[in-house]
């Protein structure tokens, strides 16, 4: 196995390629905080990519109800479990870094990733555990006698969006033994080469997020293909540039924004970019975390932790940086309020950022920390640097005249 660097770990780890890496990577940042799990981007992604017969059990975007929830059923806990089986005690982190066993490097022998394939039962309820929320007594819709606070509820559930990572160092390339699995160079998106595919399901049995699935027909492996067309630039509807992902673009609750961030060709880490959204709210905020990076597949889809579950259960699914994080979103800085305000206001994908500053509408202290806010306006720009998006912070208000009124 080579050494490569991992940053989400915070040091080296072994993995069976040598470092190689994109000159763009598809990276997307998704709000907790605010999904409703109404499921639009689920169905968005169906009816666009899965609808043929082979893919029923097909659900390469889904939103699950944890702890309980999970397609396939236990995905993380059965990983999780494996590690820990594999490596006792070792997924600790100390100042910032993991010291424990990635899946890389504590796979047995033979066998390149350490993993599970999940049985045919497993894949047959996508909505299992849905709004199941933690044990209660009294109370109703899984609240506690005692009420709801923060920062953390006793009685609890939040919605879990996710899609293939794209990681940096995929599992699933690293266990094909056919080779046929590859990150494009252009934007890092991980495809399945379907002619040289012979169906193994290796790929299956080493991703930890189980995000790469078997077509019982044509016998191959499908997965996410990150909407790649759209992100060439070939939505018509767009104008012929860069553009969201079905998923992303149908989301309702405005808790999504993708986009593409530049690679350093020198380190293979993210190029410092600092008004590119993303960058910024991943390495400046620091407000948005990985999905168990322990698994270390430094995977590129990105989550701002829900504020009321308890600590100890977000650390263990994002890692040591989550009460920072809730911190910052909790009481956000008058950037992150700006940038927070991109969140599917527009189609095309944002390259770039601005803030014109605008006058204090409002202050308030919130749990001893002043906060204040100001009707900013935070400016998109697109590949070419043409603006694509303009929104206020404040939103504006609307009131109808009388003469548009809908009275006869």
């Amino acid at each position: 196995m080579a050494k490569v660097k991992n940053w989400q770990l915070g040091r080296e780890m072994h993995y069976p390629y040598e470092e190689s890496h994109p000159e763009w990577q598809f990276a997307a940042v998704f709000n907790i905080n605010r999904c409703i799990a109404c499921q639009t981007c689920t169905m968005a992604c169906k009816s666009t990519w899965t609808f043929s017969k082979g893919q029923e059990h097909m659900w390469w975007n889904n939103v699950e109800t944890k702890p309980y929830g999970g397609y396939p059923q236990g995905w993380d806990v059965k990983t999780l479990k494996l590690l820990d089986k594999a490596d006792p005690g070792g997924m600790q982190w100390k100042d910032g870094r993991y010291t424990g066993k990635t899946l890389f490097e504590a796979a047995a022998g033979r066998e390149k990733v350490l993993g599970y394939l999940p049985t045919d039962e497993e894949w047959r309820y996508p909505n299992l555990g849905e709004d199941v929320s933690t044990r209660y007594e009294g109370g109703g819709l899984g609240i506690s006698k005692e009420g709801a606070s923060l920062p953390e509820h006793k009685s609890w559930f939040f919605y879990l969006q996710r899609l293939c990572n794209h990681c940096s160092y995929p599992a699933c390339l690293a266990a094909c033994p056919r080779k046929a699995i590859y990150k494009r160079k252009e934007d890092g998106i991980v495809l399945v080469d379907q002619e040289r595919c012979r169906g193994y399901r290796k790929c299956m049995e080493a991703c930890p997020y189980k995000k790469t699935m078997h077509n019982t027909e044509t016998r191959v492996t499908e997965k996410c293909i990150g909407c790649y067309p759209r992100i060439e630039g070939r939505e018509p509807l767009t104008g012929g540039v860069p553009t969201e992902t079905r998923c992303m673009t149908a989301c309702v609750g405005q808790i999504r924004l993708q986009g593409l961030v530049p690679i350093d060709p020198k380190t293979g880490d993210w190029r410092e970019q600092r008004d590119n959204p993303l960058y910024y709210l991943v390495r400046v905020a620091k407000v948005a975390l990985p999905l168990y990076p322990q698994f270390g597949t430094e995977p590129n889809i990105y989550y701002i932790p829900p504020r009321w579950v308890p600590r100890p259960y977000l650390r263990q699914m994002f890692g040591p940086g989550v009460d920072a994080a809730i911190e910052a979103y909790s009481n956000p800085s008058r950037e992150l309020l700006a940038v927070m305000n991109l969140f599917r206001k527009e189609r095309k994908i944002v390259f770039r950022y601005a803030i014109e500053e605008g006058p204090k509408v409002y202050e308030r202290t919130i749990r001893g920390r002043k906060f204040t806010m100001y009707d900013d306006t935070v400016v998109g720009y697109g590949r070419d640097g043409q603006e694509i998006v303009r929104v206020k912070i404040e939103e504006p208000m609307h009131v109808r005249s009388r003469e548009r009124s809908n009275a006869v």
